[in-house]
């Protein structure tokens, strides 16, 4: 599914046409995806189900609403500030390498992100069901206001010391009126972050994940295969300066889905009816850890076949330090 803005200004959410993929069909009496999964959970029946029934044969021409900028994340909240952006990362091994080399100590000693990374290794994927498995890693994220839409720029603000991509799976969520949480399914992400920031001192994490994101532009629904494999590059002009694969899926993952889902959800204040969540499943391949710099202009695609079209976000540089003040009340 995708959501988009019409050419009159409204939103409206299509279906990917199997036999012709350049089409949208769209959804009827439907604006939004969040309507949509709401509603598929009051009812209490599948989210195919209700978009089947939905289904009209109204099309929309997928390349005229991706060349006019007009698609939109593939789940969003109407008040931004109910929609939390999450991650766990050193869940595959290319991003625990990558971790360990910015945070190896003098001593050559194991690094924390390492140990992490084994914890997950050795627990994260409980055999008996019902057993809670490893603690992962998480991240805050920010809220709806951090998703920028696919084919819009990722900002690159004056106080960042750089702006490096992260090819992730994301889950997406909503947590029903009731406060059960359904999963509406799954994305592509760019969990855009600083990197030098964060090799600075472990602890700069935090502050390295404060950054604009993207996912979609398509959202699948139902079962995710075991192993997917995709691709991401970094374009300038009409250069590649970078591309590599990365290898995503639960069976390429040390945790499985459902317990960093738990992890993550097993607090309340995750699970207040009504809002919606996105959390990254962390990166396999960084173009920081092989030594490439962004710049203005520059253009991240991600792609797997699964997922139908690549998510593309241009780099656009913050001209100016952001002037504030803090009065005194």
């Amino acid at each position: 599914m995708v959501q988009i803005v019409d050419t009159d200004g409204s939103r409206k959410v299509g279906l990917v046409d199997n036999a012709r993929s350049d089409f949208l069909r769209v959804l009827k009496d439907t604006s939004s995806t969040y309507e949509l999964a709401m509603g598929a959970a009051r009812q209490g029946i599948g989210l195919e189900l209700l978009v089947n029934q939905k289904l009209t044969e109204i099309n929309v021409d997928y390349d005229q609403v991706a060349a006019e900028n007009r698609l939109l994340p593939p789940l969003d909240h109407p008040d931004p500030a109910h929609f939390l952006v999450s991650g766990t990362g050193l869940n595959h091994l290319g991003s625990a390498l990558a971790r360990n080399a910015m945070h190896t100590k003098a001593d050559s000693s194991e690094s924390d992100s390492m140990k992490m990374f084994k914890l997950g290794l050795d627990g994260g994927k409980p055999k008996k069901e019902g057993e809670v498995g490893a603690q992962p890693e998480w991240f805050y994220k920010g809220d709806g206001d951090s998703i920028v839409p696919p084919g819009q720029h990722f900002e690159l603000p004056s106080f960042s010391l750089d702006g490096g991509e992260e090819a992730e799976l994301v889950g997406l969520y909503v947590i029903s009126e009731s406060g059960e949480v359904y999963r509406v399914g799954f994305a592509l992400g760019n969990e855009y972050s600083d990197h030098v920031l964060e090799k600075q001192n472990y602890l700069y994490l935090a502050h390295s994940k404060l950054r604009d994101c993207s996912i979609g532009p398509e959202l699948l629904v139902g079962r995710l295969p075991e192993k997917i494999t995709g691709t991401v590059r970094i374009l300038r002009g009409n250069e590649i300066i970078w591309s590599s694969n990365f290898e995503t899926g639960e069976g390429n993952m040390t945790h499985s889905i459902s317990n960093m889902e738990y992890h993550h959800f097993k607090y309340k204040r995750f699970r207040r009816p009504g809002d919606v969540h996105c959390h990254f499943l962390g990166a396999s391949s960084l173009s920081f850890a092989q030594g490439i710099k962004t710049i203005q202009g520059d253009v991240f695609e991600i792609s797997a076949p699964e997922f139908g079209r690549p998510l593309r976000n241009p780099i656009k540089v913050e001209p100016e330090k952001s002037s504030f003040s803090i009065r005194v009340l």
